[in-house]
This record gives structure tokens, C-alpha cells and sequence, in this order.
């Protein structure tokens, strides 16, 4: 792609027909590059039975290509029309066994169910078909953000048993796997596998975890070679994945489509102000500037290359009651952002605010009168800046000072059996995440720049080359990895490379069994540091060290962490926990292992990851609330994005010669570049330095 593609989701069926021209003009105006249509509609595009109204949309085609806009074109599969519903009841997902979902909503079918794939494929086939030789359509989008449900469906839970039967062979061997021994849960036959609904066995729910997204991995899989049929060779198929789904594996669903696509959205307003406050809360929608850095590096981590944003904010997202449309400048940071990450897309979620259904107040580029207003003027200078910055910034590879191992797994076993609490004392499902995201947050408050790496990725790498481009590796939370993934880490450290060590990993096997290891398992010996008990933490406890600075505290969880051959670099000044090291660190082979045994505040995480990183380069030397990322263009420059995340302006000194890549000025080393309030500077450096 000659630049990176930019535009909105599109929807001419919600609005009068006499907009269409408005629309694509306006679009045209913004220097939207491409539109995503038709994915929402399976009733429009056969409003019966067997009955197909396929020729709505070809002057929203013919028109965006009169114009130079792209279509993605979506298939409706994730949206049941009510006919179908109607002739076929036994299609409804059920959320659990023999409770069917309502309809009403979207994604409510049991989506394995042969009734359901008989009509997705004709619909999939009729649509593609039609439209996949229009000039206009560049790829397809199968389905939409799939994998919200986890299905008990019966037929589901059959194939369930078949594929527990593939993988274990016998029951005898699922009751030894599973320690079925345990309150008389050991099964004679097949048919003693009990549903999923009351099952509190771990092992059981990590197996229907691993089951749930493998099906919707291949049904992802299987409509995407269903378009192949009628895609041209230049046309590419992905699927927009919503990363905190339950059915997700994104690792894996992403290897049958060509290229990742991903829906972030996340908190504007002040919840992009640098500095951030300790305790925001995550989900879907995501809060602080640090969490829209990792949505970026998560799309990036699927397939570890580029990748595509196919819903981001336009306005204010999500119900009725939650506004925060952004303050003037913050469109521009979050694009420009998600592109210093790796986005070879921004497209927008949606053009028009809808009048009618659930979204109407899940604002658009134009608001509900249409009349083009504030948001769409940014949209459009953000179109502007990208046509200019052309094919530099398309495709980046970012930096990357620190590599974080991530375990689709270990989040599904600490879901199941949370190591973290909430404040109202009940389990946090989060847990995986609640201990990964504070190392993320240090890395990036410590001006580092991350690579997150999928386990399975990284051990399929030799660890001699892994520690060559990633000196720096943390394993925070993985909970469950097999013998293999943990021997692959000391090797890792042995070849070189500094491996910190995060609470909770190598805790279970990949059967998300506690090892019967002394712990961290396998990895106590090299680390020279070992425990045998731990504690949830009521409040924080202060840590001291030489290298950590005063407020620098453990949270949530402390490992009893003993020392046998390890320097300690921080304790705890409690009277009980203080007979433990907070974290520390020994030399293995070539390289190193630091062992820290808490979930790190926001002061303790920063200081650790100075100490990892002591000297991130020149671009380092920044005032506060501004960022500075690097990333390398397809083409070998080097790129540089400078953010002012606050109110107050500030300035940088640029230590290498620079060209400001959307005014054309050239700046020599020394020179101050001026960042206004929620500003960005866009910078191709034009002389050698450190790259980082």
C-alpha cells in the first residue's frame, strides 16, 4: 500500500439514499482512503429465505471508486436476520446448558450449528461472489469481533467430548490429566463427562477455554477460504478481533487470514493525561495513554507484523450514558499513535452517528444532524497528514527496548483461579491481566518501548536469537507453560539475554496443574532464588533498594521469595514480609535472571525498568507528559513520534538532525521542536545516533 489506508465504517442502508453523494464527497474531502461496508445486514442482503436483494450496494461502490476510496467488504454472518431465527430455534446459543441467549441483539447463534454454517455459506458465497470483482473492494472482513459467547449448546458439548477423545485417548488417561481422582470425579466412560455449568475443576475449565476458541479459530478459518474462492490475488481476508473476547485466541485465529485487524477503543479526555493516576480500571474500552500503547502492541504481537484498525473512536463510544468525545488534538495522537505501533489502517467506527438501534449514541464522524462539525475537521486534517506522510509510515516495525512473553493460557487459568482479589474482597478475573499490565505500564513509563511476544512464538525461536534482538525478556503471570517453554527461559538468559521473572510463572503445567517443583518451577535453580509460600496484600508494601526510589511498593500479591545464590535488590519494610527479598537478580551463563516476587506500583515498576534499560538513548531526555517513539519504515528510515499527552505546551531538543515529515522543515541537532497541547510531531531522522 502506497500510504496507510484511512476512512470509516460505512452504513448507506441507515440513512436516506439521497446522502449517499454527500457522504462520498465529504469522504473524499477528509482524504478517507477506504470504507468498510455490508457487514451488518444479512437481512437486507436476503430479506427471506432463499431470497437475495444483492444489488443495494453497488452505487456506494461505484461511487467510492469514482473517487479513490477502497472497500472492505464484510460478510453479515455475525448478525442473524429473524427469519432464520424463526426457522431455526434450535440455532440460539445458549450462555449455559439449556439457556438459550434471546434474540434481540447480535452474535446469539451457536455458530457450529450445521443449520446456521448452511446459510452462512450461501449468504457468504452469494455476497462475495457479487462483489468481489467491483474495482473498488481491496479485501474482505469475515464476520465481526467474533468469540463473544463461550457456547453450551449440545452439539457443542458432543464435539467437546470428541475432541477431549482426540486428545487424550481414553478416560483413564483424562482422569490421570485431570486428577479426576479428586471428589470422586473419575470417569468410567464418555458419557460421564458432566457439563461445563456447575464444573469446578480447573482442569475441565482450562480444556473448555482451549476447545471454545479452537472453534472459533476454524469457523473464522473456514469462512475465510470460502471468500478465497472469489477473491483476486491482490485482495486480502481478515477479521476484526476484539481482544478481550472470551473465545479469543488471537495468535491463532489470525494464522487463516492475511493480515490482523483489530477494534481498540479506549477512555479520551483526561484519560490520556500524562502523568496517569495508579489505579485505572481496564476492559474493552481501555484508560491511559500507556493501554492504548499495548492495545497497538497486542494487534502487532498476533502475527508480529503490521496490522490493520478497523473500528477505533470517532466520537463518544459506547452507551448512552458515556461521552467523552476528545478534546481538540487527541484524534491526531491516537492515530498517530496506533501508526507508530505498526497500523497500516485507521478506520474510524462509524461515518454517520445513527438516528436509531442500540449505538445511537455510539457517536460517528458526523454527528446525528450530519452536518460535518468538529470531529470531522480533525478526521480530516488526520487524512491530510497521512496522504502527506505517505508511504514512510505505512508498515512500521517500532522499536522495541523490552519484550513482555504473553500467555492466552495463563489468562484463562488465572480466570478461572484469580491469584488477585478486588477491593470488595471477591476474585478478579483480570488476574492475568492485573499482573502483566503494571510491568507493561513501568516499561513504558520508563520511556522504553515493548514488543509483546506470544510464549508460543517466542519458544519457537532459538534463544540465541531471540536474546539477540530482545535483550530484554519479561515473563510476568505466565501461569501455565509447559516444561519445554521453561527450559526455553533459561536457555534464553544462558545465550545472553536478561530474563525477568514476574509472579505467578511456571506456577502450573500446561494442564494448568500446580508443579510439584519448588518454585518458580524449573526456573529456581538458574533464578538462585525460590519460594514455597505467598500472600495476597491487603495494602502496599513499601520497598527499599539502592535502585528504587522512595514510594516505590509491592501490590496485591508477594512471593516468599528465599535466596539461595541470588543478590537481593530491594526487600520490604514490613515486620513480617521483611524476611523476604522483593526482587533479585544473578547471573546465568551469558546472561541474567531477576526474579521479582510482587506486582510493582507505578514508581517501583518505573525504577525497575530504568535499572533493565539504563540507557535508552537520546531521546530519552524528555519534559514531562511528552512521549517518544521510533520505528523503522519498509524502506530502512528511521521514524520518530513526539506526543505532548497534557495541557501545559512543552519543547523537545532533538539530539539527531531531523525533517518534520508533515511541514517539510528541516532541524539540525539541538534545535527545540515546539509541542502544543495534545500535540504530535511526525520526524524522519535524517543522520545516524542511536536508534532507539
Amino acid at each position: 500500500m502506497p500510504r496507510v489506508l484511512f476512512g470509516a465504517a460505512y452504513y448507506p442502508e441507515y440513512h436516506p439514499a439521497d446522502l449517499l453523494k454527500t457522504d462520498l464527497d465529504l469522504m473524499a474531502d477528509a482524504r478517507f482512503s477506504v470504507i468498510r461496508v455490508g457487514e451488518s445486514v444479512w437481512s437486507t442482503w436476503e430479506p427471506e429465505n432463499g431470497r437475495f436483494d444483492l444489488d443495494w450496494l453497488q452505487p456506494a461502490l461505484d461511487g467510492a471508486h469514482e473517487r479513490g476510496i477502497g472497500v472492505i467488504l464484510g460478510t453479515p454472518t455475525y448478525a442473524v436476520p429473524p427469519w432464520l431465527a424463526r426457522l431455526y430455534p434450535e440455532i440460539a446459543g445458549e450462555r449455559a446448558t439449556g439457556q438459550r441467549i434471546g434474540w434481540g441483539a447480535r452474535q446469539e447463534m451457536d455458530f457450529t450449528h450445521p443449520a446456521f454454517r448452511f446459510h452462512a455459506e450461501r449468504i457468504t458465497r452469494k455476497v462475495v461472489e457479487r462483489y468481489a470483482g467491483h474495482p473498488s473492494v481491496i479485501g474482505f472482513q469475515v464476520d465481526n469481533e467474533p468469540g463473544l459467547h463461550l457456547l453450551h449448546n449440545h452439539g457443542v458439548f458432543q464435539r467437546f467430548v470428541d475432541w477431549l477423545r482426540e486428545r487424550y485417548g481414553d478416560v483413564e488417561t483424562l482422569n490421570r490429566e485431570w486428577g479426576l481422582v479428586y471428589w470422586s470425579h473419575r470417569l468410567s466412560d464418555w458419557a460421564d463427562l458432566w457439563r461445563p455449568d456447575g464444573n469446578a475443576q480447573p482442569q475441565y475449565t482450562q480444556a473448555w477455554r482451549r476447545f471454545q476458541a479452537d472453534q472459533v479459530t476454524e469457523f473464522i478459518a473456514w469462512q475465510a477460504d470460502i471468500v478465497r474462492e472469489y477473491a483476486r490475488p491482490e485482495q486480502f481476508v481478515t477479521t476484526c478481533i476484539a481482544y478481550d473476547r472470551p473465545g479469543v485466541a488471537d495468535e491463532e485465529l489470525t494464522r487463516g487470514l492475511d493480515v490482523t485487524a483489530g477494534n481498540p477503543y479506549y477512555t479520551m479526555q483526561d484519560g490520556f493525561a500524562l502523568p496517569a493516576p495508579q489505579d485505572a480500571p481496564q476492559s474493552w474500552m481501555t484508560r491511559n495513554t500507556w493501554a492504548l500503547y499495548l492495545s497497538a502492541d497486542r494487534m502487532f504481537s498476533s502475527r508480529q507484523e503490521p496490522f490493520l484498525v478497523t473500528e477505533t473512536n470517532a466520537q463518544a463510544i459506547g452507551p448512552s450514558w458515556v461521552n467523552q468525545p476528545a478534546y481538540d488534538g487527541q484524534w491526531r495522537q491516537a492515530a498517530w499513535a496506533l501508526v507508530s505501533r505498526g497500523a497500516s489502517m485507521i478506520e474510524y467506527w462509524q461515518w454517520r452517528t445513527l438516528v436509531f438501534g442500540t449505538e445511537t449514541y455510539w457517536g460517528g464522524v458526523l454527528p446525528h444532524s450530519g452536518r460535518p462539525g468538529r470531529t470531522y475537521r480533525e478526521i480530516a486534517r488526520i487524512g491530510a497528514e497521512l496522504e502527506t506522510a505517505g508511504e514512510l509510515v505505512e508498515g512500521l516495525v517500532p522499536d522495541a527496548d523490552v519484550a513482555m512473553l504473553y500467555s492466552t493460557p495463563s489468562k484463562w487459568a488465572l480466570s478461572a483461579q484469580p491469584a488477585l482479589g478486588r477491593p470488595d474482597g471477591g476474585p478478579d478475573e483480570r488476574s492475568y491481566q492485573g499482573i502483566f499490565e503494571p510491568f507493561y505500564r513501568g516499561a513504558f513509563d520508563a520511556g522504553c518501548q515493548v514488543r509483546v511476544v506470544h510464549a508460543a512464538q517466542a519458544v519457537a525461536e532459538e534463544p540465541g536469537a531471540l536474546a539477540g534482538r530482545h535483550p530484554v525478556l519479561v515473563a510476568a503471570g505466565l501461569y501455565v507453560a509447559d516444561d519445554a517453554t521453561l527450559d526455553w527461559l533459561t536457555a534464553y538468559a544462558q545465550a545472553g539475554g536478561h530474563l525477568v521473572v514476574g509472579p505467578r510463572t511456571g506456577y502450573a503445567d500446561a494442564e494448568a496443574r500446580a508443579r510439584r517443583d519448588v518454585q518458580p518451577g524449573r526456573l529456581a535453580d538458574a533464578a538462585g532464588a525460590w519460594y514455597d509460600e505467598f500472600s495476597n496484600l491487603a495494602e502496599d508494601l513499601p520497598v527499599k533498594g539502592a535502585a528504587f526510589p522512595e514510594g516505590a511498593a509491592g501490590t496485591r500479591w508477594a512471593d516468599g521469595l528465599q535466596v539461595d545464590g541470588a543478590e537481593v535488590l530491594a526487600g520490604y519494610e514490613h515486620p513480617h514480609f521483611g524476611q523476604f527479598a522483593a526482587i533479585t537478580t544473578r547471573a546465568h551463563g551469558r546472561g541474567r535472571i531477576t526474579y521479582v516476587g510482587t506486582v510493582p506500583n507505578a514508581v517501583l515498576a518505573e525504577a525497575l525498568f530504568r535499572r533493565l534499560v539504563p540507557s535508552p538513548g537520546p531521546w530519552s531526555e524528555l519534559p514531562p507528559g511528552v512521549t517518544s517513539t521510533g520505528a523503522t519504515a519498509r524502506d530502512g528510515r528511521r521514524v520518530r513520534f513526539l506526543h505532548n499527552w497534557a495541557w501545559e505546551p512543552a519543547s523537545v531538543r532533538v539530539p539527531v538532525p531531523v525533517r518534520d515529515v508533515l511541514d517539510g522543515s528541516a532541524h539540525e541537532a539541538g534545535a527545540e521542536l515546539p509541542l502544543g497541547p495534545w500535540d504530535v510531531r511526525v520526524l524522519s531522522e535524517t543522520a545516524g545516533g542511536d536508534v532507539r
